[in-house]
């Protein structure tokens, strides 16, 4: 089988995954450090949520943290396409790109103080949260499932981590019908923050999973005849 230049491993087939993982890891790096610097390290990582840190003068932490996580996932998906082991018109990539979507919206419409009355902003960035946090782990599930055709033991493990961040969301979902059955409000029921936590900490490990074999494993190839993708076999089947 013959390939193209553009399809051999060099320095731009590093590139994609590479700043996705730095972004991802620098986003979640300054999500942690916030939680040990004043005033945010008043804010209880088990109650209150992470965007909670955006209402405080550490607020441009919090943006700056929310955007490199939005671009290192962008990176990350980008890496999966240039590769050609992801499809641009596929579930999996309008599924990412809602996702850090959603990451943006909810920097350019901070968490509301509902204490103080409704906001229009506080809706919208409820409703970015909640759609970011469901397309994230979907968007894994569906490129896992292509990504890693050939290569059991990361769908497994993207497939695993994808699944559990829908679980968190679940936590979330049964507390509200707790609450809609006549028990107290949904927030009360459970640890709210570190349900969020884990939750979003599931999602990027997910989304790593996806970037990290682009620096370990050959750089999948296009049949030329061919219309699709044929991603290299990445490990043995047996």
């Amino acid at each position: 089988m013959t390939t193209s230049p553009a399809n051999r491993r060099g320095p731009m087939a590093l590139a994609f995954p590479s700043l996705g993982l730095s972004g991802l890891v620098a986003g979640a790096g300054l999500v942690l450090l916030l939680q040990f610097v004043p005033p945010t390290d008043d804010i209880s990582p088990i109650r209150r949520t992470i965007s909670e840190y955006g209402l405080t003068s550490n607020k441009w932490v919090f943006d700056l943290a929310v955007v490199l996580v939005a671009f290192g996932s962008a990176a990350a998906f980008a890496g999966l396409i240039r590769q050609r082991l992801l499809p641009v018109r596929s579930v999996a990539t309008a599924l990412g790109g809602l996702w850090v979507v959603s990451l943006l919206v909810v920097v350019a419409f901070p968490k509301h103080n509902w204490a103080i009355g409704p906001s229009a902003g506080g809706d919208v960035h409820r409703v970015a949260s909640i759609v970011g946090f469901v397309a994230l782990p979907l968007a894994v599930l569906f490129a896992a499932k292509i990504v890693f055709e050939n290569a059991k033991t990361w769908r497994r493990i993207s497939i695993a981590l994808a699944i559990t961040s829908l679980g968190w969301f679940g936590v979330i979902l049964t507390a509200v019908g707790i609450m809609a059955a006549g028990g107290p409000p949904w927030w009360v029921v459970i640890p709210l923050g570190l349900v969020e936590r884990c939750m979003a900490l599931n999602g990027l490990l997910a989304v790593a999973t996806l970037a990290v074999p682009l620096l370990t494993q050959p750089v999948p190839r296009l049949e030329p005849e061919n219309d699709h993708y044929a991603p290299v076999n990445t490990e043995s089947k047996s």
